[in-house]
């Protein structure tokens, strides 16, 4: 069975569609996300790159590099957050903001991490799993 969910940007100049749903669905509270997101975590879905394709708006999508390892891909027109990457062990995978999503998901299970570093004004109230630091660590 394929998977047709359909994402844009805010201003709508980028589309894309995952042929699979999104897997490791996390939470992320490190600084960066907050940053890059202006909220108090980030959630993100994990796709291969074979599931992802953009199908509008190549052209105004620029990329950032984060840090050592990570490329965060945004909108240049809205500023919208559309996938980031980390280089290396994960480099067939994209994460994708699950805010993005145009057609309706709901993840199954997920998790929080990097709550070590959460935002201090905000509390964690649900019983999803967290871990300190990466959800590959530990």
């Amino acid at each position: 069975m394929t998977t047709n969910l359909k994402g844009s940007c805010l201003c709508g100049a980028v589309r894309y569609e995952l042929s699979a749903e999104p897997r490791a669905v996390t939470h992320c509270h490190c600084s960066m996300c907050r940053k890059h997101h202006g909220a108090a975590f980030a959630t993100h879905g994990s796709v291969r790159r074979s599931e992802h394709s953009f199908t509008q708006g190549r052209d105004v999508l620029r990329s950032f590099r984060s840090s050592e390892h990570v490329t965060r891909t945004f909108c240049s027109l809205c500023g919208s957050p559309l996938l980031w990457h980390v280089a290396g062990k994960y480099d067939d995978w994209l994460a994708v903001p699950i805010g993005t999503l145009d057609t309706p998901f709901v993840p199954g299970e997920q998790r929080h991490i990097h709550v070590a570093s959460r935002a201090p004004w905000f509390e964690i109230t649900d019983a999803w799993p967290q871990r300190p630091d990466d959800w590959a660590a530990g």
